[in-house]
């Protein structure tokens, strides 16, 4: 609900008690979200989406709210510029989450595949150049996934061994690579949705809030197709 509405705890908590709904404070709910921990929302986004077949991996930045710029410029304080940071693993069939970590720190983009992969099991991946590393590569076909990663630049291999991205190079295919745009097209709902920003203000309840997001747009996508 506080996800779906963007309210805040004190919203929430008033919104609840006008239908007549028992809830707890304002600060029992911030207790109760920093409590849960990354391990619980990954079980939620593995029960909300299930198994996955071909998963997309891409990343993208959530802001987080701040005072106004005028009250900043007021105060000679520095723009804020570190944005919350979002790595997913995206089913391109059912359209959902199947897994995710979140960032309060920059850092790139393949830090997080592995992770990403264990947790979402699929047969597939796609994912931009970004991910092209030969250890992601031995990776993949150590856990028997078929990677479809563009490769940066060629290189020549060394003792006449080719290395893993340069085999994986061969299978790729461009139609099944173009399933990466579905990705964008999730984060751009999810943003649309849910907001682009983040309210909260540590890293475990920034955590708990990207998220309560992602499981409540696997929810309502899982309702729309049982809808109709």
């Amino acid at each position: 609900m506080r996800w779906f509405c963007r309210l805040s705890y004190v919203r929430t908590k008033q919104l609840f008690d006008l239908l007549g709904i028992r809830c707890p404070s304002k600060s029992a709910l911030q207790y109760t979200s920093a409590k849960l921990d990354t391990s619980f929302w990954r079980r939620v986004l593995k029960a909300t989406c299930g198994s996955a077949y071909l998963v997309a991996l891409d990343s993208t930045g959530l802001s987080r709210t701040f005072p106004s710029y005028h009250y900043l410029r007021r105060i000679d304080g520095g723009i804020p510029k570190i944005p919350i940071k979002l790595s997913a693993a995206f089913d391109t069939r059912k359209k959902r989450f199947s897994a995710a970590n979140v960032r309060v720190l920059p850092a790139h983009d393949i830090r997080d595949a592995k992770k990403l992969i264990e947790d979402s099991s699929p047969e597939v991946i796609v994912a931009d150049k970004a991910y092209d590393a030969n250890w992601l590569h031995k990776f993949c076909k150590d856990q028997g996934v078929t990677a479809h990663i563009p490769i940066r630049a060629w290189s020549k291999p060394r003792h006449g061994c080719m290395s893993p991205r340069l085999l994986a190079s061969k299978i790729f295919r461009k139609r099944t690579y173009h399933r990466r745009e579905l990705i964008e097209a999730g984060f751009s709902s999810l943003k649309r949705r849910f907001g682009s920003s983040v309210s909260s203000r540590k890293a475990r309840t920034i955590r708990t809030e990207v998220y309560g997001r992602l499981a409540c747009h696997n929810l309502f996508g899982w309702l729309f197709g049982l809808l109709g």
